[in-house]
């Protein structure tokens, strides 16, 4: 190997670092167009099942069916805003996520009523408590943080839901916009592959996101009715949000439950610990455990048992590396992410055997 060989290898590396890099920023660049194009893509495989149905029961055409499933979801979203943000912006106080030194106030007083129920006042507990400053130590700004992250994103969402119902509605009404982009760039022997992948994807990532959306609509009436039928203040928000966060796989309901049963005795702080405090917890507490034995027994087999035909082990670990990889986002994405993936490799890989196991209930 002489000198002008390495000299062109060098160069071709540096050339490809460089093109990567160039690409990553510019991808950085465009951050919120890939969003809006990907909450795009999520409205398209909602709506397709929706669409569908109209065009062969109905027998709307295509242009007209697309109009009606961006009206269904526009009118969603502004019930949302409609129904959320006055009860947001008049109750946030309230729910002491704008206010860390009034939320750090109301743990630090539920602590210590706790402390002196359970007469726990002398113990090596308390004292290391205090010795270890725990209490001062937890990042109160998380409820916070997220908190004005979503009213923010909700307040400034105008141009955003214009450009995601605009691009939505293109890739409604044009369903292989994406399938002829990416014919042009594989090979002819790979079409048919392709051809049969993104059908089975569209049609698993559909089913997917609609039992989604199912899941965290049962687990969001449970804990609403549970809370108005205890007489929690701001049942609704509440509701909401422990739902939602239900999205993370794991961790989120168990934030989700701690949240609620915070929120729920913060709210009154002011009367008595053992007699109100303490029983407002315990029914929140109970609210929470049937919220998640519906969820986790009738919900999540009957509503997403179709869609991901995986195991439960396999499921863990990717949820567990794509956490490790990619943070909340990870956990979020990992399932259709990796179903997607397996449907790609059955096609393209069908004779290998890691892949036949990993995809024989395909």
């Amino acid at each position: 190997m002489n000198a002008k060989t390495i000299s062109k290898g060098i160069l071709r590396a540096v050339g490809t670092i460089g093109a990567i890099a160039l690409i990553l920023f510019v991808l950085y660049q465009i951050s919120s167009i890939i969003v809006y194009l990907v909450i795009a893509v999520v409205l398209s495989l909602l709506g397709r099942p929706l669409i569908i149905f109209m065009k062969r029961k109905l027998k709307f055409n295509n242009t007209v069916a697309v109009v009606i499933t961006i009206c269904i979801f526009l009118g969603f979203f502004l019930g949302l805003v409609s129904l959320f943000i006055p009860l947001i912006a008049e109750q946030g106080s309230n729910l002491s996520l704008l206010d860390i030194d009034q939320l750090r106030s109301k743990v630090e007083t539920i602590y210590s009523y706790t402390s002196d129920h359970f007469h726990i006042g002398s113990t090596t507990l308390e004292e290391e408590l205090e010795k270890s400053q725990l209490l001062n130590k937890i990042d109160y700004t998380f409820l916070p943080d997220f908190f004005n992250a979503l009213v923010s994103g909700l307040g400034s969402f105008g141009i955003g839901l214009f450009s995601v119902l605009f691009i939505a509605f293109f890739f409604l009404r044009d369903s292989k916009m994406f399938d002829r982009i990416i014919l042009i760039i594989l090979p002819d022997d790979w079409e048919d592959h392709y051809k049969n992948s993104s059908v089975k994807i569209k049609d698993l990532l559909s089913r997917y996101f609609i039992g989604l959306f199912a899941q965290i609509s049962v687990l969001f009436v449970i804990y609403m009715i549970g809370l108005l039928i205890i007489g929690v203040n701001n049942a609704i928000v509440i509701a909401f949000l422990c739902a939602l966060l239900n999205l993370i796989p794991y961790v989120g309901p168990l934030i989700g439950g701690g949240l609620m049963i915070l929120l729920t005795m913060t709210n009154y702080l002011d009367s008595s610990f053992s007699e109100v405090i303490l029983p407002k917890a315990l029914y929140v507490l109970i609210v929470v455990g049937i919220g998640q034995v519906v969820d986790n027994f009738f919900s999540q087999p009957i509503i997403l048992g179709k869609s991901v035909k995986s195991h439960p082990l396999e499921i863990f670990l990717v949820i567990l590396i794509a956490g490790v990889l990619f943070g909340v986002i990870g956990l979020i994405v990992a399932v259709p992410a990796y179903s997607s993936i397996k449907v790609i490799l059955k096609e393209f890989l069908a004779d290998n055997k890691i892949v036949k196991e990993l995809t024989k209930d395909i």
